[in-house]
Order: structure tokens, then sequence, then C-alpha cells
């Protein structure tokens, strides 16, 4: 019993320092070739593996990213006063959150709002934009429900664009409580 052990020791110490190689740049033998040097193609090359020779791939379709919530409502006087029944902010109201929010304001709303919110933003003033903003602090807006604001961000009204895709939904919430806390508070 113990003349095996000790054989099986020194053959197991003989596999181990056999298995070292000082040659550190040789990866040995390739046992799947095709797996180690696979052909990449760059995200805009052509790729004869697709009828259309793209190899940028449109996601499959009703998908959504990671971390995106579909927003159903579209575009419509209905869905937006269904907004305003439907759906509340449920952030809450702090000065992270406010701070939050006055900056993506400042980054996406002022330049046609205006930085106090009163449809004096730059592009207009600067007559760039020829069809003024709302004003932000009149009263049909100030007494419009939080769902109303958020969708209107969300999808977009009249001439004024969609910005769900520029922003996330958290994003968009801390934009509402910016402008009811801070600009129409005042």
């Amino acid at each position: 019993m113990k003349k095996f052990r000790f054989t099986y020791i020194i053959l197991s110490c003989f596999i181990i320092l056999s298995s070292c190689d000082k040659r550190s740049t040789e990866r040995g033998r390739s046992y799947l070739p095709d797996m180690e040097k696979s052909q990449a193609f760059d995200t805009y090359s052509e790729n004869p593996n697709f009828e259309d020779n793209m190899t940028l791939r449109k996601p499959a379709e009703g998908t959504i990213p990671r971390g995106i919530m579909a927003y159903p409502l579209k575009k419509t006087d209905e869905d937006m006063l269904l907004a305003g029944k439907k759906y509340f902010n449920p952030l809450e109201k702090n000065e992270t959150n406010l701070a939050q929010g006055k900056l993506q304001f400042e980054r996406f709303c002022s330049q046609c709002h205006g930085e106090k919110g009163d449809g004096q933003g730059f592009l207009y003033t600067s007559k760039k934009y020829a069809y003024p903003p709302a004003n932000l602090l009149l009263e049909k807006t100030v007494t419009r429900p939080e769902g109303e604001i958020y969708h209107i961000i969300n999808v977009g009204i009249k001439i004024m664009g969609a910005h769900a895709s520029q922003l996330s939904q958290e994003d968009r919430w801390k934009i509402v409580m910016y402008i009811r806390e801070d600009l129409q508070a005042n």
C-alpha cells in the first residue's frame, strides 16, 4: 500500500512538473481552431452570413431594451387625459430629485421653454424657432395633472417632439417634479 502511495505521489509530481512550460508565448494545442480564430465582423461592415449583407441587426420586433418600460399611450388628447388619471409621480420629493430634475430641465427643456419655464427659451427668442413654446407658468399648465405632463414629455404634443428616447423614465418624473415644485411654485 505504501509503495502504491509513493508511486502515485511521484507520478503526480511528474505530471504537474511536465505540464509547466517556460515558453509562455506558446498556447499549446488547439482542439477547436474555428472557435479560437473565429471571423469577427465590425458593426457596420458587410457580412455574407445574412441576406442583406449587414452585420448590425435590428432588434426583434416587440422587444424592449433592458431597464425600459414600454409606454402604452399614444400622442392623442384622449391618451393624455387618461395619463393624467392613471399616472402619478412615484419619486420622493427631496432636494436630490429636485436638483437632478432641474439639471435635466436645463439640458432638455430650457432651450425652448426658457430657464424660468415662461416659453422664452433661446431657440424662440433668437428667432431660430418660429412657433412659441408652451409657457409652463400659465394656469392651464399649472392645473394640469402630473401624469399629463409626463405624457407630454414621453410622446410630445402638437409640434413638440417626444423625449422618451432621450430621457429615462426616472429623469422624466424628476423634470415633472422640478416644474411643479420649483418653476410653478414661484
